[in-house]
């Protein structure tokens, strides 16, 4: 008599680097080519099945990321080398995985996650960038930095962002609990690093664009108090280019063991 064996499925946890500019954002489309869709097919060629990613945050059309977290079930029995090479050599250059480990099956990328990592990059000089056009937001206009950090201060902690969100967004509320913000400079980069335990739609890009108007003179920073108080979208600033946001890291609790991201050398990451 013969005997089949079953092999239960893993999960795995992984770590994906990406260039959003050529791609319509993270998530999956029929019509349109997407980040997801590469990864799944390098994965699933390396796996020999179809795999299904779940991520911790979809990013926007032209958004980047260095930390987009996911995670994945398999029965192949596959090491961690043969997993990042494989899918690594099948992806296309402006996608790579990072990292890959087996993980805990109670993890998910999303709902396990206690807080997501933005930051978007300006350039701030009267000349227009070719070599890091599509990496960066150009802004011509002097930013005031000092500013900039007194407004961005004001949206601490958990607030309604209504002023915030694309007028698409999803999300069944508003509130948001809005853990650090910064703005800081570095020569002619401007740099705004935002931590919250989650995003609306368009959340960091519309704050952006809501404090190029405190830096560049045109607003108060208690006009940011204000948009809160407001809670119109209509009333706050434009919706930043995608181009300069980069999503860079999740946290998770520390039962899970996951690796640290070494950060990339640019943009002072």
């Amino acid at each position: 008599m013969k005997y089949s064996v079953i092999i239960p499925a893993m999960k795995y946890v992984a770590c994906i680097e990406y260039d959003g500019t050529a791609y319509c954002g993270w998530q999956r489309l029929s019509h349109a080519p997407s980040v997801q869709m590469e990864v799944e097919k390098a994965l699933s060629s390396v796996a020999n099945h179809q795999v299904n990613l779940t991520c911790s945050g979809r990013t926007d059309s032209g958004v980047h990321s260095i930390g987009q977290i996911v995670h994945f079930d398999s029965d192949a029995i596959r090491n961690e080398k043969a997993w990042r090479m494989g899918c690594n050599t099948n992806l296309p250059d402006d996608i790579a995985l990072r990292w890959i480990m087996e993980i805990d099956a109670k993890f998910h990328a999303r709902f396990s996650a206690t807080s997501r990592r933005y930051r978007y990059i300006i350039l701030n000089q009267q000349i227009r960038p070719a070599i890091l056009n599509n990496k960066v937001c150009w802004y011509r206009d002097h930013l005031n930095e000092l500013l900039m950090q007194d407004a961005a201060s004001r949206l601490l902690g958990e607030k309604d962002f209504s002023s915030f969100r694309a007028s698409g967004c999803q999300a069944k509320h508003a509130m948001r609990e809005l853990q650090e913000i910064s703005v800081t400079r570095d020569g002619n980069f401007v740099y705004i690093d935002i931590v919250a335990n989650a995003f609306l739609h368009h959340m960091v890009r519309n704050i952006v664009g809501s404090l190029f108007e405190v830096g560049d003179g045109r607003r108060e920073p208690e006009w940011l108090s204000d948009l809160l108080k407001i809670k119109d979208r209509n009333k706050a600033g434009i919706t930043a280019a995608a181009c300069g946001l980069y999503f860079v890291s999740v946290e998770y609790p520390g039962e899970f063991q996951l690796p640290e991201l070494e950060k990339p050398p640019v943009f002072g990451f």
